[in-house]
C-alpha cells in the first residue's frame, strides 16, 4: 500500500516539485483471544496472512488451531483480532504469563535466551534444485515486487515452485515480509516442501527460525547470513543460499539439496 506525498528533488542542477508515492507503515497489534501478542510496524497490506503466518512462524498456534481472523482499524493503528480453540489459547496465556520483557522486532515477545535460541524442528527432505532452478527462483521474486518497484522501500519473500508462478508477499519489515507469506501459504495449502523460498535481505537467525518452524527446506536470499544463522540452518538441516543475484549464489550449508554443489571443479 501506499500514499502519495510531495518532495522537492533536485536533478541536473535544477529544484522540482514531484509527487513520490511512500510505502505505508502502521503499527500493527497481533492479538489472541483478547490478549496482545505483539505489537510491531508493518505495512497494512495482507493483514491476515501476516497475523496467521507469524502464529505459525514463532510456533504459538498451529492453522487447525485457529478459528477467525478479523482486521480492525484502531485509531491510527490497526488489530490482527485472531481467536484460537480454547487449548490453544490457555496455552497462548501461559507463555505470556512467563514474559516479562517488552515485544521486539525480529525475536518477537522473547525474554529469555532459552527462548531466543529455542530448538527447531528438522525440516523435510524437500527436492533438489539445480542451479537453473535456483536462479530461477531469485529471477522471479523482483517480477512480483509491484510496491518495492512503486517506492523502493519494502522487502519481499516468496515461494518458488517449478512451473508455478511465485508467490509473494511484501512489507517495509523483512520478518513481516516473511510472516505474510507463511500466512498465504497457509491459506492456500501450500507444502513448504514443495518448492524454495526467496527473500530479498539478509539472512539472520530469526528468519531462520521461521523458515525452520514453517518446514521450508532451501531458504535462498539476496544478501548475506549471519554466522548464527548459518550454525542454527546447519542443525535445522535447511539448505542456506545467500549472495544470490544475477548468475552467482553460494550455499553455506546442507548443499546436497543443490545439484552439483558438493563438486570441486
Amino acid at each position: 500500500m501506499t500514499a502519495v506525498r510531495p518532495a522537492r528533488a533536485h536533478r541536473e542542477g535544477r529544484w522540482g516539485a514531484v509527487d513520490r508515492p511512500l510505502a505505508e507503515e502502521r503499527p500493527v497489534a497481533i492479538t489472541v483471544n483478547g490478549s496482545t501478542v505483539a505489537v510491531m510496524m508493518a505495512t497494512p497490506a495482507d493483514l491476515e496472512d501476516f497475523a496467521l503466518g507469524f502464529l505459525r512462524t514463532e510456533g504459538i498456534a498451529a492453522p487447525d488451531e485457529v478459528t477467525s481472523v478479523e482486521i480492525l482499524p484502531e485509531g491510527r493503528g490497526i488489530e490482527a483480532r485472531v481467536w484460537l480453540v480454547e487449548p490453544a489459547a490457555d496455552r497462548v496465556a501461559r507463555r505470556r504469563r512467563d514474559r516479562a520483557g517488552p515485544v521486539g522486532c525480529g525475536l518477537c515477545g522473547i525474554d529469555s535466551l532459552a527462548e531466543a535460541l529455542r530448538p527447531l524442528p528438522a525440516v523435510a527432505a524437500g527436492q533438489t534444485f539445480s542451479t537453473a532452478q535456483i536462479l530461477a527462483a531469485v529471477a522471479a521474486l523482483p517480477q512480483a515486487q509491484p510496491l518495492h518497484d512503486a517506492t523502493r522501500a519494502v522487502h519481499a519473500a516468496g515461494f518458488w515452485r517449478e512451473g508455478h508462478p511465485i508467490l509473494a508477499r511484501e512489507d517495509v519489515g523483512r520478518h513481516n515480509a516473511l510472516d505474510k507469506l507463511a500466512g498465504a501459504m497457509t491459506r492456500a495449502g501450500l507444502d513448504p516442501a514443495a518448492g524454495a523460498l526467496v527473500l530479498t535481505s539478509r539472512i539472520s537467525v530469526d528468519m531462520v527460525q521461521k523458515a525452520a518452524t514453517l518446514g521450508a527446506p532451501v531458504l535462498i536470499a539476496a544478501s548475506a547470513p549471519t554466522t548464527l544463522a548459518v550454525a542454527e540452518a546447519e542443525a535445522a538441516g535447511l539448505t542456506l543460499v545467500a549472495r544470490a543475484r544475477g548468475q552467482g549464489f553460494e550455499v553455506h550449508t546442507h548443499p546436497s539439496r543443490i545439484a552439483g554443489a558438493t563438486a570441486d571443479v
